[in-house]
């Protein structure tokens, strides 16, 4: 099972093209359009996009492969590869049927294994352009979590470009921790940038903060605009939405040591509920 998703001729197979570009054109986008409103913009920033490119965004939901997958021109997406974890969609054949089909994806390690090491860079030095969260998983608040350096230096290695994307308000619609999406259609926006390329000298640490800036700058521009939570608030929000679990925890074990103390119950105390 390790090896499912290790084949690389199907990337530059002219059916697996045409099976992947029906399967998102005509099923996939339909039905995620279907459950939010969907607003791209920035597409005019894609005419200079030349493949191989790598195309990056913020992770949040589940939504956010079908929607940057969605969103991009067909001209762009349709010999896309997507990185998805070897650990979550290649580990059983029908989930890694699915996602080849409709997300045309290749498997990523996250194991600390060798299984799948290196694909993305075959991909990239055969011409196939990929899709990649730089993050490597779901953010459980919202806000971004720091970039793991490998777009950059996969860009750095093959001087590619890297298309930076933001999705905003994905995460409401379909939080990590939520088992499904909420329902009434909720506003979602895909932002595109300009194609960046490392520049000369430039080292994969200081390409990867540049890259994770203008994500952070193309989805708090868009917040701004439409009056949804920018990068900051979702992570203060998250914070303080620990601090008042673990004050709760606190008060709860200082209860229950209470009464264990005293052999008493806890007496009922005529105050609101903490959890209200």
């Amino acid at each position: 099972m390790a090896e499912l998703g290790g084949n690389r001729k199907r990337f530059t197979s002219p059916l697996n093209t045409i099976a992947t570009t029906t399967a998102q054109q005509l099923l996939l986008k339909p039905a995620v359009w279907s459950l939010l409103t969907v607003h791209v913009h920035g597409e005019q920033n894609l005419e200079g996009a030349e493949e191989p490119f790598i195309v990056i965004a913020n992770h949040s939901s589940h939504f956010d492969g079908p929607l940057i997958v969605g969103a991009l021109p067909r001209r762009l997406s349709k010999n896309l590869a997507t990185g998805a974890a070897a650990d979550t969609f290649f580990t059983k054949r029908h989930s890694a049927a699915a996602v080849q089909l409709f997300m045309n994806a290749f498997p990523v390690n996250r194991a600390g294994t060798r299984s799948h090491r290196g694909m993305a860079k075959q991909l990239l030095s055969e011409g196939v352009p990929i899709f990649l969260f730089p993050e490597g998983t779901r953010s459980r608040s919202g806000g971004m979590g720091p970039f793991t350096p490998g777009v950059a230096a996969l860009a750095i290695s093959f001087n590619c470009q890297v298309v930076p994307c933001a999705i905003v308000g994905a995460f409401a619609a379909w939080p990590a921790r939520e088992p499904r999406w909420r329902p009434g259609r909720p506003p979602v926006h895909v932002v595109f940038g300009l194609p960046m390329r490392p520049r000369p000298g430039e080292i994969a640490h200081q390409f990867n903060e540049r890259l994770r800036r203008k994500v952070i700058e193309l989805h708090d521009s868009t917040a701004h605009a439409y009056g949804l939570p920018t990068q900051a608030e979702m992570l203060h929000r998250a914070a303080l939405e620990k601090s008042d679990r673990a004050s709760r925890r606190d008060r709860s074990r200082k209860s229950d040591g209470g009464s264990e103390l005293t052999g008493q119950d806890t007496p009922a105390r005529d105050e609101e509920d903490p959890k209200q």
